[in-house]
């Protein structure tokens, strides 16, 4: 009887950073097999890895605005205003309401020589998710030209539909661990039976780019780039 268990690092797995995922599947071999040969139950454990690479099809941007006021009452007023006009401006840049989302709202006072204040910050985030990476440069742009209160904090990358590189990998994984254990039974003298138990772990995430990494000074300034997705398949095998 076959157990099968997943572990992956979150509900939907994102790939993100300098790239993303597609292409071929590939079973890694620079790492050391991890293989426990268990006499006692007649079995053979190891771990498998596969790779696959793509490159991603959206965009987060991570922008707000922060302004500076005498009283906490006008920073407030002031900032939700900046806010207004910052999503405005991606709104007609090309942005989607529905990609659209408050990620942060603060306001505090701000001293001279505690616990004399000298004024108020307020700041507010908001995240705008670009899905068609065309548009990327003109959006920043667009945020970037509503004013000084802009903060531009990074843009991090994923593949929308991960399904199907996940599968690739996984079975990529599974081959590479079964190449091994029939190996590694081999070497003893041994025979694979059934399998056993099965269970996987995605490797990766996502790795949000430092904006002035991410912006150079050409009009083509953001690139999604490509990243691995590494899936590793621990397998467990009878031994005859």
């Amino acid at each position: 009887m076959i157990r099968l268990t997943h572990a992956l690092a979150a509900s939907a797995v994102v790939f993100a950073g300098m790239g993303m995922l597609g292409g071929l599947a590939r079973a890694a071999t620079a790492e050391p097999a991890r293989v426990v040969v268990d006499e006692t139950s007649k079995r053979i454990s190891v771990v498998g890895e596969g790779v696959v690479s793509a490159t991603p099809d959206v965009m987060r941007l991570s922008a707000g605005v922060e302004v500076r006021a005498a009283t906490a009452g006008e920073a407030f007023k002031a900032v939700r205003a900046a806010a207004a006009k910052l999503t405005k401006a991606l709104l007609e840049a090309g942005v989607a309401a529905k990609d659209l989302r408050t990620s942060e709202l603060s306001l505090g006072p701000e001293y001279e020589a505690y616990p004399k204040v000298s004024g108020y910050r307020a700041s507010q985030g908001v995240e705008a998710v670009v899905r068609d990476l065309n548009k990327a440069d003109r959006i920043i742009d667009a945020a970037v030209a509503v004013g000084e209160e802009v903060r531009l904090n990074g843009v991090s990358f994923e593949v929308s539909d991960p399904g199907a590189l996940l599968k690739k990998a996984r079975a990529a994984a599974f081959k590479d661990a079964q190449t091994k254990a029939m190996q590694f039974a081999e070497l003893a003298g041994r025979r694979l039976g059934e399998v056993v138990l099965i269970s996987d772990e995605v490797v990766g995430g996502s790795h949000p780019m430092a904006f002035a990494g991410a912006v150079a000074e050409d009009k083509s300034s953001v690139s999604p780039g490509r990243q691995n997705l590494s899936v590793h398949v621990r397998v467990v095998y009878s031994l005859v």
